[in-house]
């Protein structure tokens, strides 16, 4: 099938004391893990988007630091039933202390049912791609560790 749609994911950085928070998630019928965001919306900002997923999935503001990456190769969706081309756009931000959200230490640390979402942190110097579920978030980790 010929690729005919963009799909595009906005995903915050929110980093604290050497660590960088992940959400697991249990999404078409898998458990993955990847950094906080999620689609735009037509009539969406990149910047609200990011600010409207971190309130729907952590209850928190954050102020967005800088612009960390846009993926600028082609990159086919991997989960989805149509093909659609991905383009991920990577912030760093920042939330006010003490958090809002709960986190836990364990991986996939949610039931199995479609929507199930849990957050931790994981520090930076254990950071690997293998984390990771999808390719894009893969691709950046080595870019967040050394930069």
């Amino acid at each position: 099938m010929a690729v005919n749609q963009f799909n595009i994911r906005v995903y915050g950085f929110l980093l604290d004391e050497g660590s960088v928070l992940v959400t697991d998630e249990f999404r078409l019928g898998i458990y993955m893990t990847k950094f906080p965001g999620g689609g735009l919306q037509f009539g969406e900002g990149t910047i609200d988007c990011l600010k409207r997923e971190f309130m729907e999935e952590l209850n928190t503001p954050i102020e967005i630091i800088s612009h960390f990456y846009t993926t600028d190769f082609y990159q086919p969706t991997t989960l989805l039933p149509s093909d659609m081309q991905l383009f991920n756009i990577y912030y760093r931000v920042k939330a006010e202390k003490p958090y809002r959200f709960q986190t836990t230490l364990k991986k996939n640390d949610i039931p199995p049912f479609d929507g199930a979402q849990s957050f931790r942190w994981v520090r930076l110097d254990e950071l690997n791609e293998e984390i990771f579920t999808f390719p894009i978030d893969r691709f950046i980790v080595g870019m967040l560790v050394s930069g």
